[in-house]
This record gives structure tokens, C-alpha cells and sequence, in this order.
């Protein structure tokens, strides 16, 4: 099943704690995934960062903020109760413990007027159901919305570039990639060759110890099969093994398959991946800031 998100993990993570005997996050984490039935793969998911699993991400948070609203305490040091309070909150049976609720506690309300300065957790529409992120999740996500707008933004400026531009385009690419040496030997060869459908060759590593053939097209219309059939014929001409296709359109699904049947290596990048691939390497784009995703460092106290 979908993972639950951390303020519906509230409740279930306080009742797993009214019997008053400290337990330690690995062992609260346990009995919630067999409460929601989590399989192993559920329990395998990894933030974006790949450090933490997402499931464990969201527990430490439940916990954290029933800790805020005197919920739940840590006696010491890698244990988790609940509190007299906690217990007088089950007792009164609540539908739901979430945000919204836990700010009829001053110690939480006071906590969150604080850190609401900074951001406000909101629910996020996942596949028909309402998933309310943690503080970080929500950043991710603002991030990933970011980035979705500002690649869209990105193709379509290319688009609107010369054709020169868009070859010194592609060589600037493929030289932050790691491929042509340098931007004035990538240059010097890529551009105004026109060979038999070849725009431009460029060497694959630093040493030019073998040759990757280009083909670019700055086109709104998709690329077909026979535009591939060209570029691979060209390809057999020189004697070549690998060749890039790159244009800001699409490939129909003919050409895809064509080029995934050739013995010749061609690498087929379409407007969408261009648009990724030029983020990823900062080309066309600044940086404006940096943010660095923090954690509590438990090993730091550990001889507290």
C-alpha cells in the first residue's frame, strides 16, 4: 500500500506508545509498518537524496512533532514515551492527530509560529489521495515544480535561437559532459559540415582516442524514421560506431525503434532530455542560491 504520510502517522505511532514503555525509533518504525501492512519494498523507498529510506523520514518526523506538542518525550538519548498528556489525548479517542490539532498545545503552537516564518506544510494531490508532506519533502517538491518550469522555459528559448547558436549550443553541452577536450577543439569541428547528414563530429573523451558523430536539429516537427535511416547511412559511410541525434522536438516511435535494432550506437536526445541534460550541467541557466537539507546528527550526542 502507499506509504502514509507523517501527520497520518501521528496517531498510530502515539498508540503504539500507550503502554508507557520507551522504545527505541527502529522499533516504533517496525510495529508501524506492520499496522500498515508495508512491504518490504514500501519500506525500501529512499528520499531523493538516497541516505534515508522515505518511511523512516516521515516516522522521525511524526515523532518529532508529538514531541513539540509534550505528546511524546525522550528520556534519554534513542527512546521514545508518551506523556501523561499523551495518554489523556488517547483517552479522548480523536479521529485524527494531525498539524491543525496539535496546536491546541502552547509548547507546539509556540514551535510552529516559529517555524512558519519559513515555509507552511501543505497537502499535495498523489495519485487521488492527499498526502501531507514533511517540512523537507515540501522543499523537494517546490524544487521539483521549479525545476519542471524552468526546463520548460529553457526549450523554448532554444527553439527560438539561430541555428549557429544552437550548435555552439549542443559543443557546449558535450564539453561540460565531459566529451571534446576543449570548447575551442569541440568548435573547431562541429558546425557547418553538412556531410551526408553529419552537422559536426567531436571526440569522445579528452585523448580523442575514438569519435562520436552529431546530428542537430533545432525542429518543432517530430523526427521520423527515415531522418535516422540518413544519419545512420552517414554513420556506415565514415566508418563511425557511435552518433548523438539531438533536436528540440521528438522522435516518432518508429524512429526509436529503428535506431534500438542498429549495430551502430545512436543516442537519441529529444527536446524534453536536452532541457534536463542543460540544467543538469548549468547550460543557459545561473545559479541564484544554494539550500543544504540539514539533519539531526544522533551520533553527535552520543556520549551525552
Amino acid at each position: 500500500m502507499p506509504l502514509p504520510d507523517f501527520q497520518s502517522l501521528m496517531l498510530p505511532l502515539l498508540g503504539i506508545l500507550s503502554d508507557g514503555a520507551e522504545r527505541p525509533p527502529a522499533v516504533i518504525r517496525e510495529a508501524a509498518a506492520a499496522q500498515f501492512h508495508l512491504s518490504e519494498a514500501d519500506l525500501a523507498i529512499l528520499l531523493p537524496s538516497g541516505i534515508q529510506t522515505m518511511f523512516t523520514n516521515r516516522v522521525a518526523w511524526a515523532l518529532s512533532y508529538l514531541k513539540q506538542a509534550v505528546l511524546v518525550e525522550s528520556p534519554r538519548r534513542g527512546s521514545y514515551r508518551i506523556t501523561e498528556r499523551g495518554r489523556s489525548v488517547l483517552k479522548n479517542r480523536p479521529e485524527r492527530i494531525n498539524i491543525e490539532f496539535l496546536k491546541q498545545f502552547p509548547e507546539f503552537l509556540a514551535f510552529r509560529t516559529a517555524s512558519e516564518t519559513a515555509a507552511t506544510v501543505q497537502p499535495t494531490q498523489v495519485a487521488g489521495t492527499t498526502l501531507e508532506l514533511t517540512p523537507d519533502e515540501q522543499i523537494r517538491v517546490g524544487y521539483s515544480r521549479l525545476r519542471e518550469s524552468l526546463a520548460a522555459l529553457l526549450l523554448e528559448r532554444t527553439k527560438l535561437a539561430t541555428p549557429r547558436f544552437f550548435e555552439q549550443l549542443v559543443v557546449d553541452l558535450l564539453v561540460r559532459m565531459g566529451y571534446g577536450g576543449s570548447r575551442e577543439d569541440a568548435g573547431s569541428v562541429v558546425g557547418g559540415s553538412g556531410d551526408e547528414g553529419i552537422d559536426g563530429i567531436i571526440k569522445e573523451d579528452k585523448l580523442g582516442l575514438d569519435t562520436i558523430y552529431i546530428q542537430a536539429k533545432r525542429w518543432s516537427k517530430p523526427v521520423g524514421r527515415p531522418d535516422i535511416q540518413q544519419f545512420a547511412g552517414a554513420l556506415i559511410g565514415q566508418k563511425a560506431r557511435r552518433g548523438v541525434f539531438i533536436t528540440t522536438s521528438s522522435f516518432t516511435t518508429d524512429a526509436t525503434n529503428y535506431a534500438k535494432g542498429l549495430q551502430t550506437t545512436i543516442v537519441l536526445i529529444d527536446g524534453r532530455q536536452l532541457a534536463e541534460l542543460m540544467l543538469d550541467y548549468g547550460v543557459g541557466v545561473s545559479e541564484t542560491s544554494a539550500v543544504k537539507l540539514l539533519k539531526l546528527d544522533e551520533d553527535y550526542f552520543a556520549d551525552e
